[in-house]
């Protein structure tokens, strides 16, 4: 009878070991966007000729795919309860910094030491937190001004980047050639088609984070968002429509037309590294080669994806390993730059190859080398988890104000006291 337990207990902890040693070749990874299930199986219509899953064959990876508005419905639960957890996970820009300061996440930091000479500075500022990095990634979406370049010729008298970006040298430049614009114009070319386009200027424009030893902190530079705002819409020099709207839309291929009917130009757009191949390009085909961008008033970011892993994963050095794959490796990421035109957070691959691009669609100029000098100047200390919540609110102030319902006074008290009632913040 001994015998036989001792042989059961000898099976067990060979199962036992096995189990764990499978479990080490092992990842469970969710995601929101495809670009991880390329990265990682070689998936999509124009699979990367490198993935994780080439690289190393014997690492098996569960992975899946959740739409970007249910996805954090879905991993709150499992990672507050430990139970169905993903090993590693994608996250979004918008809620990033949420579950950087939650204390759920793997402490990566000894990735990030092991490649910080390499690496751009902002993102992995907005994966830190109290001095440890938790999320990582392997790209950076700086924004620029995008505008078109027969408007520049025929109010400005020159297309060309650099002569174009004088104009919009700071803040207050850019509103004086809203003005310009418009007179020379004689009321026909506003400097963007909606006010929802400075916002990630403006937030980026900022010297603190919103909230500071658990108090809100409206930047001085925000009362120019106000005014600067009322101004271009009082006078007319915005298009008066909605960020993401039809009219939008319609401004980026010359077709916005105001209340009465009167054709409107629009001169440019605050967009970012994806606006050009995705909004830009998908919306406004017919302008190829009509367009030209320059850094605009302030460097300021918008959007990326980060990757971070639960803290409790029972795989930490796979999860680490993939992690530092996707966001470091110089093969990998020189691979992915060349076949997406991803600009990637490594900046050995981008100053490798930045000088081997041309947009035709921007008339030739390269658009790479562009962004990556912008996305240094990109300060990603003023992240916070709270930003999402705070900036909806402070929109609505905004609007309020430029829409004539409240003096900028009641709308700024109004914002206080919803941010304090809401988020308890003083």
């Amino acid at each position: 009878m001994k015998k036989a337990l001792i042989i059961v207990g000898v099976v067990l902890i060979l199962l036992s070991v096995s189990g764990c040693s499978q479990k080490q070749d092992s990842l469970v990874v969710w995601s929101f966007t495809d670009e991880l299930g390329e990265m990682i199986n070689g998936t999509g219509d124009n699979p990367v000729s490198l993935y994780y899953t080439k690289a190393f064959p014997d690492v098996k990876i569960e992975y899946s795919m959740t739409p970007t508005e249910q996805f954090p419905s879905r991993l709150d639960p499992v990672l507050a309860s430990g139970r169905g957890a993903p090993d590693v996970f994608a996250l979004e820009s918008a809620f990033v910094r949420k579950y950087v300061e939650s204390g759920l996440l793997l402490d990566i930091t000894d990735i990030y030491e092991r490649n910080r000479s390499k690496l751009l500075a902002y993102p992995v500022e907005v994966g830190s937190y109290n001095g440890r990095v938790y999320g990582m990634s392997w790209q950076a979406a700086p924004g620029a001004f995008f505008y078109r370049r027969s408007l520049a010729q025929k109010y400005l008298g020159t297309d060309d980047p650099k002569t174009v970006q004088s104009y919009f040298t700071d803040l207050n430049k850019f509103l004086e050639t809203a003005k310009l614009l418009k007179d020379r114009s004689n009321g026909a070319c506003v400097v963007v088609s909606s006010l929802g386009d400075l916002q990630f200027p403006f937030y980026s424009a900022r010297r603190d984070p919103w909230v500071v030893n658990n108090s809100l902190v409206v930047d001085p530079v925000l009362d120019q968002y106000f005014e600067i705002s009322k101004t271009l819409h009082d006078n007319r020099w915005e298009g008066r429509v909605g960020q993401w709207s039809e009219g939008w839309f319609a401004g980026m291929n010359g077709t916005l037309r105001d209340e009465s009917g009167n054709a409107v130009e629009v001169f440019g757009y605050f967009l970012p590294t994806w606006g050009l191949h995705y909004v830009l390009k998908t919306n406004a085909p017919g302008t190829s080669g009509d367009w030209a961008m320059c850094p605009g008033p302030v460097p300021y970011r918008w959007g990326g994806t980060w990757v971070g892993a639960w803290k409790n994963t029972k795989n930490p050095e796979g999860a680490k390993a993939l992690i530092e794959w996707l966001t470091t490796n110089d093969q990998f990421l020189e691979a992915w730059a060349r076949e997406k035109g991803d600009l990637v957070s490594n900046m050995a691959v981008v100053n490798k190859i930045k000088d081997n691009f041309r947009e035709p669609f921007l008339g030739g100029q390269n658009h790479y080398a562009e962004f990556a000098e912008m996305a240094l100047g990109v300060n990603g200390r003023l992240t916070q988890g709270t930003d999402d919540d705070i900036q909806a609110l402070f929109q609505e102030a905004v609007t309020a104000f430029v829409n004539g319902e409240k003096t900028k006074a009641q709308a700024l008290a109004d914002f206080r006291s919803q941010v304090q009632s809401q988020l308890g913040l003083n």
